[in-house]
């Protein structure tokens, strides 16, 4: 190992496990890369070799190329990279979403990639993973940030949607469009039938498909060059991905409200920047009271923070007693999704033939 004791550095192309000679999620190109989930600011192309969850394998070659090589492991599977044994646990985050487990001459250390504890139908759900060094996001690392359950907010959603569907408008949701969209897909579907059909905008539709080919249970979803009739589309739902809203195709559904899904829906401030008819908080990462426990469950006493709320986390985890410090990276997190909706045109009609899957943050 080169000087100094850290198992992990952060180096110009990313996080770098010494002796093991690979990156984790890497934002420059490099030989080797471990990826915790498929979102675009953590997988990102021109890799030599990727290893990751089978899961997230089927969406990366969805998303960067059929002929990239990508090794797919099993969730606790141990791989050997030069003497550091390396496991992927579930984060809870999207579908195939992993924390890395590194262990190398009775160190462990865990990158947990971004997590949520709340469990839900579309994704293996959160598993603490003991370790000495926890690397850890703090998208929403502020105590104000404490998520309702999440089947209250569903149940709202659907309150939203039968009300508009009376009023004779569509209902638009701006929902990122991996893992996000799927888990209101399920979680409304959980709820029973809605008032009208749902249709989805093509870069929903196309990771929808990599979900059902993984055995994830969604609905019936249409594209609108399914032949939705214009008296059920003042009665449907519309999922679509946040850049496509102010989209040409948007036109096409006539009458309709619209609201934002995300976490930083819970400051009025955001909600009313994005210029939206309502808001509803539902994030795949963990809140304050989530960040605190997984810390906790893991043991370690070394404390790695980075993107998002830094700072604060990392004050409240030295005042009870941990080693905890700044970790700088460039992960973008849920606010970043944005940006990271350009891997799919969500500005082409939406009866066009389907975009290649999307590395929308959640």
């Amino acid at each position: 190992m080169e000087v100094g004791r850290d198992l992990v550095q952060v180096r110009p192309e990313g996080l770098y496990c010494v002796p093991g000679d690979f990156y984790i999620d890497p934002w420059r190109p490099v030989a080797r890369a471990v990826i915790t989930h498929a979102h675009a600011d953590h997988a990102r192309r021109g890799h030599g070799a990727y290893l990751a969850h089978g899961a997230s394998a089927a969406l990366l070659r969805a998303r960067l190329g059929a002929d990239i090589a990508v090794q797919a492991v099993r969730y606790g599977e141990v791989v050997d990279c030069q003497g550091v044994r390396v496991s992927l646990h579930p984060a809870g985050h999207v579908l195939g979403s992993a924390q890395i487990r590194l262990e190398h001459r009775g160190k462990v250390w865990v990158v947990s990639g971004d997590y949520k504890v709340e469990g839900d139908a579309t994704c293996a759900p959160f598993e603490p993973v003991r370790c000495h060094t926890f690397i850890t996001e703090s998208t929403f690392g502020l105590p104000l940030y404490r998520w309702r359950r999440a089947a209250d907010v569903l149940a709202d959603i659907r309150a939203w949607w039968c009300g508009n569907a009376e009023a004779g408008r569509a209902s638009v949701l701006y929902a990122y469009a991996l893992g996000k969209a799927q888990r209101l897909l399920a979680g409304l579907a959980a709820l029973g039938d809605g008032p009208g059909p749902i249709v989805v905008h093509g870069a929903v539709d196309a990771v929808n498909r990599a979900y059902l080919e993984a055995g994830v249970t969604l609905p019936p979803t249409r594209r609108l060059d399914g032949g939705v009739e214009p008296a059920a589309l003042r009665r449907a739902l519309v999922l679509a991905p946040p850049a496509a809203q102010g989209s040409r195709w948007l036109r096409r559904l006539g009458a309709y409200a619209d609201a934002m899904v995300s976490g930083w829906m819970q400051l009025r401030g955001v909600r009313r920047r994005r210029g939206v008819d309502a808001g509803f908080v539902l994030s795949d990462h963990a809140d304050w009271p989530g960040l605190l426990a997984a810390i906790a469950a893991s043991g370690a006493s070394d404390v790695r923070v980075t993107h998002g709320q830094v700072a604060p986390l990392v004050r409240y985890l030295s005042e009870q007693g941990l080693q905890a410090q700044a970790l700088a990276t460039r992960f973008d997190g849920e606010e970043g999704a944005d940006a990271a909706d350009s891997d799919v045109d969500v500005s082409v009609a939406m009866d066009a033939p389907a975009p290649p899957v999307g590395g929308d943050g959640a």
